[in-house]
């Protein structure tokens, strides 16, 4: 039994346009990012027929959700297990503040984030068995149906390294724009995933 999945990143926030350390701080969409979360919806109801959208809880993914599941008269389900890594003292953070308080951990995180703990924070083998459970856990809630899950970037991308058997030390060798569509097979009786295609953002170039 497969279950597809319909993975995309929320859309734009000011925090994406002005880079910050946004982690479980919970940042709206700006209005680049709901005209996004809106060419999503459209792509997805024009490609598939999802049974379900899933979404972090934070307020970013659950706008992008929204605009997803309306066109297909769904209900967005918010799932703690696609909740954004926490960044602990470094969310809201600029790069360069975190550079002036924390230099090594934010060498660290751009140079080797597999052995980075963020002070108060959490590493990113913890988002990884996390995020990997959600999935395998959803994959049961749906043999042989098509979902969406809505999530954020270091959580996306750390899917899509489970999804290719990749370490996560390759964290940053996966590109995952704002409002980007991933899609991903998992057979959950052989328990082996197939990427069909990976950062769409074709759907944005309007």
């Amino acid at each position: 039994m497969t279950t597809r999945f319909i993975l995309v990143r929320h859309g734009e926030t000011e925090w994406n346009r002005n880079p910050r350390f946004r982690g479980q701080s919970d940042v709206p969409l700006n209005a680049t990012g709901l005209a996004q979360a809106a060419a999503a919806g459209q792509a997805v109801a024009a490609r598939w027929q999802p049974v379900a959208v899933y979404h972090s809880p934070l307020g970013r993914a659950r706008q992008t959700a929204e605009a997803i599941a309306g066109p297909l008269g769904l209900t967005a389900q918010p799932h703690g297990g696609l909740l954004d890594i926490h960044f602990g003292q470094l969310q809201g953070l600029t790069v360069e503040e975190a550079q002036a308080r924390w230099p090594e951990v934010v060498r660290s995180w751009f140079e080797t984030p597999d052995q980075t703990l963020p002070p108060g924070g959490e590493a990113l083998a913890f988002v990884r068995d996390r995020a990997m459970a959600a999935v395998h856990e959803i994959a049961g809630r749906h043999p042989d149906e098509t979902v969406v899950l809505v999530g954020h970037q270091v959580m996306n991308r750390v899917i899509l390294l489970g999804v290719l058997g990749l370490g996560l030390d390759r964290l940053w060798r996966i590109g995952q724009d704002t409002a980007a569509i991933n899609v991903f097979d998992l057979d959950a009786e052989r328990g082996e995933f197939t990427l069909l295609s990976l950062n769409d953002t074709c759907h944005l170039r309007i």
